[in-house]
């Protein structure tokens, strides 16, 4: 009788562990992953990480913000598995090897501090796109007065000095490098929006996270965006105006009234078609169920018909 159900238990231990593939897989998974680049995907990447490995607990991931340069040269010399890069790939980073996998999507906004004296008349007329471009470019603004303030205080113009991604986008606006981009350089995303954030006279560009809190979805971390006046007339019409909470930002990105660029797909840069087991379930992961964290941590989902596509990639 007792040889019988010993034979009983096994049996069931048996059935159990083959209709439970996923799980044991789940367990088994093991190995390390080491992650570089963009500031702009650096938090998302932190909670995708946290999140993923509750489910494997053995796989280790190092993620470090360094900006999309640092990011797309540690993987293409192989110093790191995959680089977080906020920017449109070159021919030449593709002739190097490098495969790009869209993850999520963001904008660069430019910003002033939340104490600026030129804020209210702002969110009245908006700055065209000229006028941006004769401050970030050209430098012909140099003072208050020419976007029609009546003091010729100058304008305190900020941009990054780290290979960025937010730089290269946001000069891709005005069909330039950010090389050519104007202002004081300060390094990373965190501290472009310290410096932009002390100085009243102050003008700067970050990403979408860096400036709206997550938890209240308002622009309350002593930035805000400067709006656009997008057709021109010189005054903000209230379609232009979707700056007021994180959603109306994101739904006027999605619908294509905030312009592409400024907006732009994010990517993990690998080098190569990615073989790793551990980095393939990490974007398998991000592309399927870590998606139902990217709307709650400041970003824009792709569409269904594009993370299919992405998907596709490493398969």
């Amino acid at each position: 009788m007792k040889t019988h159900k010993k034979v009983l238990i096994t049996l069931i231990v048996l059935i159990l562990a083959n209709i439970s593939p996923n799980k044991v897989t789940a367990q088994e998974l093991s190995g390390n992953i080491s992650i570089s680049g963009a500031f702009a995907l650096y938090p998302i990447t932190v909670k995708w990480a946290e999140e993923f490995k509750k489910t494997h607990p053995k796989v280790k991931i190092d993620i470090q913000a360094g900006g999309a340069g640092k990011g797309i040269t540690d993987v293409l010399s192989k110093v790191t598995d995959i680089g977080l890069v906020s920017r449109e790939l070159n021919p030449a980073e593709f002739k190097k090897g490098a495969f790009a996998i869209a993850v999520t999507k963001d904008a660069v906004i430019p910003t002033i501090s939340a104490i600026s004296p030129y804020k209210a008349e702002l969110y009245k007329r908006g700055v065209k796109k000229e006028a941006f471009n004769n401050i970030f470019i050209t430098g012909k603004y140099k003072t208050w007065n020419t976007l029609g303030f009546k003091t010729a205080a100058p304008i305190h113009v900020y941009t990054r000095s780290d290979a960025a991604g937010a730089a290269e986008t946001w000069a891709s606006y005005f069909g330039k490098k950010q090389e050519d981009l104007q202002g004081v350089a300060v390094f990373g995303d965190p501290g472009l929006a310290q410096a932009v954030k002390r100085d009243p006279s102050g003008l700067g560009f970050n990403n979408i996270v860096y400036i709206y809190d997550a938890k209240t979805n308002k622009a309350t971390n002593g930035i805000v965006p400067v709006p656009i006046d997008l057709n021109n007339n010189g005054k903000l019409d209230a379609n232009e105006n979707f700056y007021g909470d994180i959603d109306k930002l994101i739904t006027a990105i999605v619908s294509g009234k905030y312009p592409s660029p400024p907006a732009r797909d994010l990517y993990f840069v690998t080098s190569g078609k990615p073989r790793n087991p551990a980095v393939k379930a990490f974007i398998k992961y991000i592309l399927t169920d870590g998606q139902k964290y990217v709307s709650e941590a400041g970003y824009i989902k792709l569409s269904s018909e594009k993370l299919k596509k992405e998907l596709g990639k490493v398969k």
